[in-house]
């Protein structure tokens, strides 16, 4: 072959090499992933999933540190966790807020059971039921029908009236301080507040509900079945209503008094017809039954109120089935006492002048007459001595909440 021969297939075989070149490109390394080009997209709600454009060629398999993507498939996405918990029926109680109660000059430390602490929605939902008069079975009575804040949380009558305006047979004691009583009641027959506050809810002539018909009612009410959920992760139970309403009367305390103040130190707290008072009250033997500083043991003696009557009041002997308890009645606290009449359990103490005549005398003479009221007659009370101890229990006279009725579910 000639060198022109050579030269001429050279220069051919150039051009076609140049030719494959311009037609097909270099052959390069294949460029790198783009973000997340081989990641799912996160699919927001409501918003349609991306469609992926089908190619001709399958994609070149890289190597990469992220896994590759799901085919997708027949079967739903697994849910993404959510930070809000699943709804249930029955939402747990709500964590509860404590209420401390601030207590007053002259009374103890505030009593509160380990079954049932205070907490400030438990309080406010006893404060609703306390004034509520659904929770009686004709709508027209509530607690505080009765135990009346603006009445120093009694009512001046001498005994209360129910629904259908029966008239019961006892005086309403008043709800201050009634949360230091070991029990509850005239006769006592309630062990704790909590229950207490149902036994009226039941009584024919009082409330006259049943427990089952007013929990009906309650349930009704779609606030109420809120708050019963907040606070004790329930339903409503006559044992939390029992529970919130106890909750709340802890709250009703009085001291601070003239009585407390002179205790406390302050020589002028108390007028000298007042100090005289006092000085007779542990003398001749008031103190032992009406013990400071709540000025009630809580035990139960026969005065002889009730006694004259025909049949007598049984007293504490209807719990008991004692027959020495026969005519025995709870000692009454006397904070407060001035504001508190008519006195006794059947409200037969018009005013505290008549009260304190009565026990100074001895009380009524029966077969029972507890040991305690004789020794009071012994001392031969004058009517100065009763004026001064009157004006010394009007020294026990102190500081307590009024509140008014709240807006109601």
């Amino acid at each position: 072959m000639s060198w022109k021969q050579l030269l001429k297939l050279v220069h051919v075989g150039g051009l076609a090499l140049a030719w494959t070149v311009f037609s097909t490109g270099c052959q390069q390394s294949p460029p790198p992933p783009l973000p997340n080009v081989n990641q799912p997209e996160v699919e927001m709600p409501g918003d349609e999933p991306v469609v992926e454009t089908p190619s001709d060629e399958p994609a070149a398999e890289m190597p990469s540190d992220e896994p590759a993507a799901e085919t997708p498939s027949d079967e739903p996405a697994a849910e993404t966790p959510s930070d809000e918990p699943a709804a249930t029926p029955d939402e747990p109680a709500a964590e509860p807020v404590a209420f401390e109660v601030k207590v007053p000059l002259g009374l103890p430390p505030l009593p509160i059971p380990e079954d049932n602490p205070m907490t400030a929605e438990k309080v406010e939902l006893g404060k609703m039921l306390y004034f509520d008069k659904r929770l009686s079975k004709d709508g027209t009575i509530s607690c505080a029908t009765c135990h009346d804040p603006l009445m120093a949380w009694t009512e001046h009558k001498p005994t209360s009236t129910g629904i259908g305006d029966q008239v019961g047979g006892a005086n309403s004691p008043t709800v201050i301080n009634s949360a230091y009583a070991t029990t509850q009641f005239w006769d006592g027959r309630a062990k704790s507040l909590e229950e207490q506050a149902l036994g009226p809810i039941e009584n024919p002539i009082e409330m006259g509900h049943s427990l089952p018909e007013m929990i009906a009612t309650l349930d009704g009410l779609e606030g109420y079945k809120k708050h019963f959920q907040k606070v004790f992760g329930t339903g409503i139970t006559k044992e939390g209503i029992s529970q919130a309403i106890a909750a709340f009367e802890r709250t009703v305390l009085s001291g601070n008094s003239p009585y407390d103040k002179f205790t406390a130190g302050d020589e002028n707290a108390l007028n000298e017809a007042q100090k005289r008072g006092l000085e007779l009250f542990n003398k001749v033997g008031c103190a032992d039954c009406h013990t400071p500083p709540l000025f009630s043991s809580y035990d139960f003696y026969n005065a002889g109120v009730g006694m004259d009557k025909e049949p007598p009041d049984e007293g504490r002997k209807a719990v008991t089935d004692d027959d020495d308890d026969f005519g025995a009645f709870r000692v009454p606290a006397l904070r407060e006492v001035a504001s508190t009449g008519p006195y006794f359990h059947d409200g037969s103490g018009a005013t505290l002048e008549d009260a304190v005549a009565l026990m100074a005398a001895g009380g009524k003479d029966n077969p029972n007459l507890s040991e305690m009221l004789k020794s009071v007659r012994d001392a031969k009370l004058t009517e100065e001595n009763r004026k001064d101890l009157v004006e010394f229990l009007k020294a026990l006279s102190g500081e307590y909440p009024i509140i008014d009725p709240p807006t109601l579910p």
